[in-house]
């Protein structure tokens, strides 16, 4: 896919190896876009003072400043906050991916990596982080047209492909304790956990869209649904551990009142996942159909204690 608009997107690739900066370069100019260098992490952000990027290509080992403490950096500055990173990393440094997420970048390329795989990432990255900026101001995802759309074309394709529907159990008890503002932060964890379980599957990539509220959909091959779900369900309740105020966090549970002044326990909170399947043994032509049986299996999942992914069709993902 080929940057369209009459600018082209211009990235900004970081690496102190000049023979992978040369051949990311040449091949990103081939494609169309705009390409400038900096062979560390010092001086790329003295570049993106002068030139603002739309996305940065950034190694992971560098002098000076490495690819993590540049991120980070970006991360920090509100005019890089948004900036898109994908990370360069070896191959041999699978947690390194990991460290690369957390410290906040989009994507990341194993080494050696080819032409193909460099264009997908950076193009799919940039199409992302578009759509991010058009729409919902707390989590920056796509929302239900942009979802519906996406869900269309996957039937266009015919492939197989498939629908989850994703909320917070007890969400509730969270406003209730902490109120909004908090409530907030538990969405837009979610939204992290999410967008981080997304890129750890790789290609094909995966869709992700906000619904409103704590309701997040994706939409992935069959195959996909189990290695996606299960990152996403460990890194949110992770992170949302953290979240709760340490004493609740440590008793595992929050104190509410009713209206009559009683207490009640609600537990922490998990996730509740509802998948339906669109394969060769079952057909949705009509992405509202498979959103509203995603959504019907979200109401089994709820049932169940803990965070729970029940799947339509009543068989496992392969």
């Amino acid at each position: 896919m080929e940057p369209t608009g009459e600018h082209p997107d211009v990235i900004l690739v970081v690496d102190d190896d000049e023979d992978i900066a040369r051949f990311v370069e040449f091949n990103l100019r081939l494609h169309g876009f705009d390409v400038i260098h900096a062979a560390d992490g010092q001086e790329a952000l003295e570049v993106i003072e002068r030139q603002r990027p739309d996305l940065a290509v950034v190694d992971l080992m560098m002098p000076r400043i490495d690819g993590l403490e540049l991120t980070r950096r970006l991360r920090a500055n509100p005019l890089t906050s948004a900036l898109p990173v994908i990370m360069l990393t070896a191959k041999s440094m699978t947690v390194d991916k990991v460290h690369g997420l957390s410290a906040g970048a989009d994507d990341y390329l194993v080494k050696p990596f080819d032409t193909a795989e460099l264009v997908a990432r950076v193009s799919s990255t940039l199409r992302r982080n578009k759509e991010f900026r058009e729409v919902s101001p707390l989590t920056g995802l796509p929302g239900n047209s942009r979802i519906r759309r996406e869900i269309s074309d996957r039937v266009r394709s015919g492939t197989d492909y498939a629908v989850g529907y994703i909320d917070i159990d007890r969400f509730k008890s969270v406003n209730d304790r902490y109120g909004f503002v908090r409530g907030d932060d538990f969405i837009s964890a979610l939204a992290r956990s999410l967008h981080r379980a997304v890129v750890s599957i790789g290609l094909p990539p995966a869709f992700l869209g906000h619904v409103g509220g704590d309701d997040f959909v994706i939409v992935c091959t069959p195959g996909q649904v189990r290695p996606l779900t299960s990152r996403a369900v460990v890194d949110f309740e992770t992170s949302a551990d953290k979240l709760y105020d340490p004493g609740d966090a440590e008793r595992g549970y929050v104190e509410l009142k009713d209206r009559r002044g009683n207490i009640r326990k609600a537990a922490l909170v998990t996730l509740s996942i509802g998948v339906s399947l669109s394969d060769s043994r079952k057909r949705f032509t009509d992405p509202l159909e498979a959103i509203a049986v995603a959504s019907e299996m979200k109401t089994v999942a709820k049932s169940q204690p803990g965070s729970y992914v029940a799947v339509d069709r009543r068989r496992g993902i392969p």
